[in-house]
């Protein structure tokens, strides 16, 4: 039975979302795989495939990475006590700072990397040690990918911090290596029940506030202001995807991903070419922002002459590929 909510204090904690598909490894082809899943693009966790991976704890990760300069995202908390339309920047526009790594641990365990949610987004991992993983190799392969559209990304982030709900124009697949996260979906048919933000917002803020964000908070919906929500959820779909687990995120799907725990949590993403490509034509969300994109040209165009110029501009640059 759908639950109901109180539109004065209404919360999608307490829903019932369908469950993601898990498939293990032992059923899996790249035939199959795309036959059941990448060709109409649904949402699968495939299990199995990464069980000889090693920890990626703290330990691990300084190892590898430790002293190399990455951007940190300062998130900061004080933006969820306001409505999304009044934020400046969101996700990959969010303002970041230059540090190692082995920095930023000793701020996980500290625990100021939570008090300020600081986080590692959508780090690419070209040119370190963990750019080469033959488990992920395989497990790529197994699944039939084979057109990366971006190298490997690492995501590393405080217990509780929540990547907002969102959609990306290309394939993705979301690799836990470290902790769990929540992973709440909807598919592209809901995206004018999930109020996207304006892509005229490009216009203004660049890639600072893309209009692939929804304006609604999934956890605390203001069903007064966005009342078609409630129908959104009846399409939703949820998973706590847990270490060694790929999460297949099809173009355009909408997803909040959500870091469990008192402790730090890892992943790593890569986003590939939509295939097959009657897909990748008909999928309005993509076009919806590759037109974002074309908005944003004067200011992605300044932000690059400004990094070129700069003293640091190995650092600025960097931080303006992340971001876009």
């Amino acid at each position: 039975m759908e639950k109901k909510f109180d539109k004065n204090n209404s919360s999608s904690t307490n829903y019932s979302f369908q469950k993601v598909v898990r498939i293990n490894k032992t059923s899996l082809t790249p035939e199959n795989f795309f036959q059941k899943y990448k060709f109409d693009g649904i949402p699968v966790v495939v299990t199995g495939l990464l069980d000889s991976m090693p920890t990626w704890d703290l330990d691990f990760l300084c190892e590898k990475l430790g002293d190399g300069e990455y951007p940190f995202r300062v998130n900061g908390w004080e933006r969820y006590n306001q409505e999304k339309s009044q934020w400046s920047n969101i996700g990959s526009g969010v303002e970041s700072r230059s540090m190692t790594f082995r920095k930023y641990a000793q701020m996980l365990r500290s625990q100021e990397a939570y008090n300020n949610d600081i986080y590692l987004g959508r780090c690419s991992l070209k040119n370190t040690p963990l750019e080469n993983i033959s488990e992920l190799k395989q497990a790529e392969a197994q699944m039939g990918f084979k057109m990366p559209a971006t190298s490997l990304n690492l995501w590393v982030a405080p217990g509780n911090h929540v990547a907002p709900l969102h959609y990306d124009p290309m394939d993705g697949t979301l690799i836990q290596l470290y902790g769990s996260k929540r992973v709440l979906l909807f598919p592209p048919s809901q995206t004018y029940n999930l109020y996207p933000l304006s892509i005229l917002n490009y216009l203004r803020y660049g890639l600072k506030l893309r209009g692939s964000y929804s304006q609604v908070y999934p956890e605390r919906p203001d069903l007064v202001k966005f009342p078609k929500f409630e129908q959104a959820l009846s399409h939703g779909y949820e998973v706590i995807l847990k270490p060694g687990e790929i999460l297949f995120i099809p173009a355009g799907w909408w997803h909040e991903v959500t870091s469990l725990g008192d402790g730090f949590v890892c992943s790593i993403n890569r986003f590939w070419h939509v295939l097959p490509l009657l897909r990748a034509i008909t999928t309005w969300n993509k076009w919806r922002l590759h037109l974002g994109a074309l908005m944003a040209a004067p200011h992605i165009v300044s932000a690059w002459f400004t990094a070129i110029a700069s003293k640091d501009r190995k650092q600025k640059l960097r931080h303006l590929v992340q971001r876009l």
